[in-house]
């Protein structure tokens, strides 16, 4: 192979190493008051989280699920974690309860993840980075939704993807895994959490109700609505086209999205999903790829209820980025 050929191959091949003597440390909450919000939006680990989300943006955009990516051997063990959290719900039946939503089976399920989320975690992470585990493995406790109200939200969903965001940041997934981690990890990370919406009847975690994008996600919208930028047929226009939905959710994140919506809520689109109706007047995917970026910031990013429950630790510090 040409010297040359070796060069360009280079920059996708190498990870970042982790930061040398890294003092990993559990995760803990900083934003305890409105005023705090301040901090955050001056910190690393808002630079970091969003840089993350950008770069993924940039990375899909106009691919579909189902094209062909390379998937790693720590990729593989992230669905093998996730078929656990999948098996568990099928171990873990829902109970009889006099209310309909909020099963308090979700409680048992949550324990065995709450017990087991560091051998999880263990199982992706090299035994040289063993010392990350504790650290890594607040984030995916913190993914699948809060165990006393039996809800979930954008600030779980956020901390799913602040868990790959570390597992990036400590060399486990690399610049090449880009594709995989969202068509991949993340979409099953989606239909575990719709499992779990579905079985135990979860409750959308600081709603906005029909004002809100959607009950329970954020990110799949953004970037599916990346996937759909510059397609030959497919415009904003056609996502409330049921015949449309139903061809081609399994290529598009956004779609998968409205399909799920439509299952779990009657009547009208316009009346249920309000604000989703009106992206679909938005002329062009790149605008609205645009818009929900600009949304989710101010409306998941830059709430106090959504973000008082983050967790930082040192690889998502708190600390005001370095000028």
């Amino acid at each position: 192979m040409a010297e040359s050929e070796r060069q360009a191959e280079s920059p996708e091949e190498a990870a970042p190493p982790p930061p040398p003597y890294q003092n990993f440390m559990i995760p803990k909450k900083e934003i305890n008051m409105v005023p705090d919000m301040g901090k955050w939006k001056c910190s690393q680990a808002y630079t970091d989280y969003m840089g993350f989300i950008l770069k993924l943006n940039e990375g899909i955009r106009g691919k579909k699920l189902t094209c062909e990516y390379k998937v790693s051997e720590p990729v593989e063990k992230l669905i093998a974690l996730l078929d656990t959290l999948d098996k568990w719900i099928d171990e873990t039946p829902p109970v009889d309860q006099p209310s309909r939503f909020g099963n308090k089976a979700f409680r048992t399920w949550y324990a065995k993840l709450d017990q087991g989320a560091e051998n999880l975690v263990a199982t992706v992470v090299p035994i040289e980075l063993s010392e990350a585990v504790s650290e890594v493995a607040v984030y995916l406790k913190e993914s699948v939704g809060n165990s006393t109200r039996i809800d979930y939200g954008t600030g779980h969903e956020a901390a799913f993807a602040a868990f790959l965001c570390c597992l990036c940041k400590i060399g486990v997934l690399r610049v090449d895994d880009q594709l995989a981690i969202v068509f991949k990890v993340f979409n099953r990370y989606l239909e575990v959490m719709r499992k779990l919406q579905k079985t135990y009847r979860m409750e959308p975690a600081g709603s906005q109700g029909v004002w809100g994008l959607d009950d329970f996600q954020f990110l799949p919208f953004i970037w599916g609505s990346s996937q759909l930028i510059d397609h030959p047929n497919l415009e904003p226009r056609h996502f409330i086209d049921e015949k449309v939905v139903n061809e081609n959710h399994k290529d598009y994140m956004f779609l998968e999205c409205i399909l799920f919506i439509t299952e779990m809520k009657t009547g009208p689109f316009a009346e249920h999903s309000n604000q989703l109706w009106n992206i679909s007047a938005v002329p062009s995917w790149s605008k609205v790829n645009q818009g929900l970026i600009r949304m989710y910031r101010a409306e998941c990013l830059e709430k106090f209820p959504v973000i008082q429950h983050f967790k930082f630790g040192s690889l998502l510090s708190i600390q005001p980025i370095a000028s």
